[in-house]
């Protein structure tokens, strides 16, 4: 049987205000063990750099004996050039001349063709915490092709920026695999690149999108970080954040994604922020009294969780130009708070006060909202409510049992 590499370094105790150092760091540190005398490929994008912000690509690329032949580009680009849901076309890297194979386009799980001479593949993305983020789709579908070739995997392990202890949502269920939705794990995980690619390789989570191929381990080396510890948000870790998406501009709409991005997909009910300053940070409308709806949102006393007043007109999308009322929230005591419900307690809110079904405003939209949900119990259980105690417990049904299982696989 293929076991798992963890490459663990004597480290010195640090502080809480030291800085992280990410895997990329630490693998420079050794010398790039594990990569010297092989052909390497590397799945990466903008987010794939160090503490003074140079490209993993490059750095690989000048490594001493190690040979970069390969570079694979998910959503958005290896180098950031494609926008959100644009096919990422294959093409030749103008700094580096080496082949950039797209697995964001016709082609998602690399073929055998593109994976032709490689001995490893380096896996170096900033992750975001929710399972609906298509970068770990990535992840595992490069793991699953490299294991059917014998080729090795290399993980250099990144901050979770929801933190190593959050975990909120229900395991995606059957008929519910999707590009959005790989493995059977909550919306939000709590774990760290390295420790999702472990426990998706020795859980047999590997699946592919349909959730019904054999799955099959892969030859796996997490390069761990130094300094992180569980409790650390990312603006804890003292590393620049590159926004891994054009619509998570910073550390923080990392945490407002997984609180809002599932009432985005109703197209033409909320602005979400999107367009505007504040991505995913926010609830608006033009027919919304703001006043009324902090009113109604302060009234269910929310744990953790604040509102204030916005107006506001987006700059971009389909409210262009168009003044939106609404709230911005902000989390006063983020352990306390079940973040992902905040866009549920709004949809309560708006439903109360204006009668408005965002399951009747987009009903195309019902079905990717209920891949991002991996369930359609949220959909079809919560509208015949509007209420989130209708669909609360289910929601955290499979927390415990997630959290059991994950801690075998801590690194941190």
């Amino acid at each position: 049987m293929k076991k798992i590499a963890i490459i663990i370094l004597s480290l010195l105790t640090l502080s809480l205000n030291a800085k992280v150092k990410p895997g990329i760091e630490v693998l420079e540190e050794m010398g790039f063990k594990g990569l010297v005398g092989k052909n390497v490929g590397l799945l990466t994008n903008p987010t794939g750099v160090d503490s003074q912000l140079r490209s993993t690509i490059d750095i690989l690329f000048n490594a001493p004996g190690v040979h970069l032949k390969a570079i694979f580009a998910p959503e958005h680009g290896a180098r950031g050039d494609a926008y959100a849901g644009d096919y990422v076309q294959s093409y030749t890297d103008s700094i580096t001349n080496l082949p950039v194979y797209s697995v964001y386009g016709e082609t998602r799980k690399p073929t055998p063709e593109m994976l032709k001479g490689l001995d490893v593949v380096v896996y170096d993305i900033q992750d975001v915490g929710s399972r609906s983020y298509t970068y770990i789709s990535s992840l595992g579908l490069m793991m699953q092709a490299c294991a059917e070739l014998g080729i090795s995997v290399m993980v250099l392990d990144r901050p979770n920026p929801l933190g190593g202890k959050k975990v909120e949502g229900n395991f995606v269920e059957k008929g519910y695999y999707s590009f959005v939705s790989q493995y059977r794990i909550p919306y939000v995980y709590g774990l760290t690149i390295g420790e999702l690619a472990w426990m998706i390789n020795e859980e047999g989570m590997n699946r592919g999108q349909k959730g019904t191929d054999v799955p099959k381990k892969c030859k796996l080396t997490i390069i761990p970080m130094s300094g992180w510890k569980r409790d650390m948000l990312f603006n804890d870790t003292g590393l620049p954040w590159i926004l891994p998406s054009p619509s998570i501009p910073y550390a923080e709409t990392a945490i407002n994604y997984p609180s809002a991005g599932l009432c985005g997909e109703f197209n033409g009910y909320l602005q979400i922020g999107l367009g505007y300053s504040i991505p995913f940070g926010a609830f608006a409308a033009s027919w919304i009294d703001a006043d009324d709806l902090k009113a109604k949102l302060d009234s269910y006393n929310i744990p953790g969780t604040a509102f204030r007043t916005i107006h506001y007109k987006p700059f971009a999308g389909s409210n262009n130009g168009t003044m939106v009322h609404g709230v911005q929230y902000f989390y006063t005591d983020y352990d306390a708070a079940t973040i992902t419900l905040t866009q549920f307690y709004v949809m309560q809110a708006v439903y109360e006060l204006y009668g408005k079904d965002p399951f009747q405003i987009s009903p195309k939209r019902i079905a990717m909202f209920n891949k991002c949900c991996g369930t359609n119990y949220v959909s079809s259980t919560f509208r015949k409510t509007f209420k989130v105690s209708s669909i609360k417990d289910y929601w955290s049904k499979d927390v415990k049992k997630f959290k059991e299982l994950s801690k075998k696989y801590y690194i941190y």
